[in-house]
């Protein structure tokens, strides 16, 4: 018999919603939009013909509804890889849960999820506006490394030689990074031929963990510097943010296919920035439901 999951694992609500996203298993779409801010959420569903359902709860604000066919649901996630943690564990019980025996369901859905973010680029090809899929993503966070299964999905030999070259081993205290692939099919379709493809780093803060030194000094101030002449496999590290790693690591370990796409919005070498991207990234967001 398929394992039970008790009240204290996973927690519904009295309207037999999930905890922390209130949304119910039968209001979920098979292709899902992640965007960290909330405001963006209303922005992804104006494209859409019709609506289902409008929820809001915390940081987390979810609409199901269709756009040429597609049933689609865009839900805002916050900041950060355990926010992630959060929204995908609990967008697969929804999906692979029966709520009422709390039991997995006989037959698993599978998700596509396509994160929709804003990034900082580390290389001259990746100028402000540019749109950046990541292929590949570090995560600093070390969230994966909490889960069973987490060197099947992970590679490995990325994961070595970027310690090697970092120069970090175990008495830096940094969370050993892991290194993982987004579903190579989603890349292609979402991708395409014009966007950016390259390496992710997924950072756990927005200032010291992505080499901003304001009052704090950094412990290595040569951090950027040795990441953006990183190479494997002819491949470079092309920006920072900071979820795509749990995006796609949680997604394979659980059985869903999922990619991150994001704007530059800053230049780390050219130091650059751009505070005015709202209105740009609409395009984006065109572009990954056209092709979701």
């Amino acid at each position: 018999m398929a394992t039970y999951f008790p009240p204290s694992e996973l927690i519904i609500n009295p309207d037999g919603s999930i905890f922390h996203l209130h949304v119910r298993p039968e209001q979920l779409a098979d292709r899902i939009i992640l965007v960290g801010d909330p405001g963006r959420v209303p922005l992804v569903a104006s494209h859409f013909e019709t609506c289902e359902c409008d929820i809001q709860s915390r940081e987390f604000h979810t609409i199901t509804g269709t756009r040429k066919g597609k049933r689609i649901t865009v839900v805002s996630t916050g900041i950060g890889c355990d926010n992630i943690d959060i929204v995908l564990n609990e967008l697969d019980a929804l999906a692979n849960i029966d709520f009422g025996t709390r039991r997995e369901n006989p037959v698993l859905r599978s998700l596509q999820l396509v994160r929709i973010g804003t990034c900082g680029g580390l290389q001259p090809d990746t100028p402000l506006c540019s749109f950046v899929c990541s292929e590949i993503s570090i995560g600093f966070d070390g969230l994966l490394n909490f889960y069973g299964g987490r060197d099947a999905v992970c590679d490995l030999g990325l994961e070595q030689a970027f310690l090697t070259h970092m120069g970090w081993s175990g008495s830096t205290g940094i969370a050993h990074p892991y290194a993982i692939h987004a579903d190579r099919e989603l890349v292609e379709r979402i991708a395409g031929e014009d966007m950016i493809r390259g390496i992710t780093i997924s950072a756990p803060g927005f200032f010291g963990p992505q080499g901003r030194e304001l009052r704090i000094p950094l412990a290595d101030p040569q951090q950027n510097a040795k990441i953006e002449s990183f190479s494997y496999d002819g491949r470079r590290i092309t920006n920072f943010e900071m979820e795509s790693s749990a995006v796609a690591g949680l997604s394979r370990l659980l059985g869903h296919h999922a990619t991150t796409v994001c704007m530059v919005i800053a230049n780390r070498r050219a130091k650059e920035a751009n505070a005015n991207y709202k209105n740009s990234i609409d395009t984006l967001i065109e572009t990954v439901l056209e092709r979701l």
